[in-house]
């Protein structure tokens, strides 16, 4: 073989394998540019004759959904995926409403219908109760796995409702607020729109004298509930707003009722060791008297027992 015979045969074997390389190329590249049918089919093709286990069904993309392949049997039922889809719908919802109450916390007021609507179609996929078909959903979508997804979440959303104490301010069924609610949220609007109409005026100090007594009577209701307990994050946080802006917004401020007693016992801790030092100086004075008449008294009987005897 001539050397011109072996160069054509290198420049061949050259030409073969990149335009191998160039195919796979094309066809790994169809799923970055569009997941079209026609290149799902390409993609499949050039990866399923290097795969040993992959293996495609013909007039089929991928296969690659593992459910179709157990039996019957080990499938959830329709009936718990319609349940699924729902409880789905109902937590977006709900996350939803708790993200658009999150300032200022509202999160009870606004949320508890859209949270009720979650603890009940969770409550009927953890019921013991058979549904259509005698099929009960709790083992299927809450205990099949390890990570119990479906009970975490909820889990997670249950939390929050504890630890905003919403239970406080909401009715039983959480159908509505309560009555000491809604009766907080009228204090509150009174307070609100006085210092509003004296804020539009730019008179703040028109705005402590007058608002003084609304603003005054809201912070009494307010104590009242917090010893019966009937507080939740959405009466805490407007509270905490509205004590900002009688004190440091509009520089008001008025002496408590409860600062009445601190006051006193302060005063009288203060004058306490004045007090002690004077009752025994006094004390001690008296106690000197008594001791010197004794003794005046014995000089004088002695005397006029040495008279009588010289006499």
């Amino acid at each position: 073989m001539s050397d011109l015979q072996v160069a054509a045969l290198l420049i061949a074997l050259l030409y073969y394998g990149n335009a191998q390389t160039s195919t796979v190329s094309v066809n790994t590249t169809i799923l970055g540019s569009e997941l079209s049918a026609d290149g799902l089919k390409q993609l499949a093709a050039a990866v399923a004759p290097q795969s040993p286990v992959f293996h495609p069904s013909r007039g089929s993309y991928f296969s690659l959904n593992l459910l179709s392949a157990f039996p019957e049997d080990l499938e959830v039922s329709d009936y718990c995926v319609e349940l699924l889809t729902i409880f789905g719908q109902r937590y977006s919802t709900y996350v939803n409403c708790l993200v658009s109450a999150a300032r200022p916390v509202k999160v009870c007021q606004n949320c508890y219908g859209t949270y009720g609507n979650l603890m009940e179609i969770y409550t009927n996929i953890s019921s013991d109760q058979m549904g259509p078909g005698n099929v009960s959903c709790r083992d299927s979508l809450l205990r099949s796995d390890r990570l119990m997804l479906v009970f975490l979440l909820y889990n997670n959303l249950e939390d929050i409702w504890t630890s905003s104490e919403c239970n406080s301010c909401v009715s039983p069924g959480l159908h509505s607020l309560t009555n000491d609610t809604l009766y907080f949220m009228a204090t509150l609007n009174q307070s609100l729109s006085c210092f509003e109409k004296f804020q539009q005026q730019g008179n703040h100090s028109a705005l402590c004298k007058e608002c003084k007594a609304t603003y005054r009577g809201l912070n009494e209701l307010y104590s009242r509930m917090e010893k019966n307990r009937t507080l939740c994050i959405d009466i805490e946080d407007s509270m905490n707003i509205t004590r900002r802006l009688w004190s440091k917004n509009f520089n008001c401020s008025f002496p408590r009722a409860e600062n009445v007693p601190v006051i006193t016992v302060s005063s009288f801790m203060l004058f306490l060791p004045i007090i002690f030092y004077l009752s025994s100086f006094l004390h001690s004075e008296q106690k000197k008297r008594k001791l010197i008449h004794p003794k005046r008294a014995k000089s004088n009987t002695s005397l006029v027992n040495i008279q009588d005897r010289l006499s």
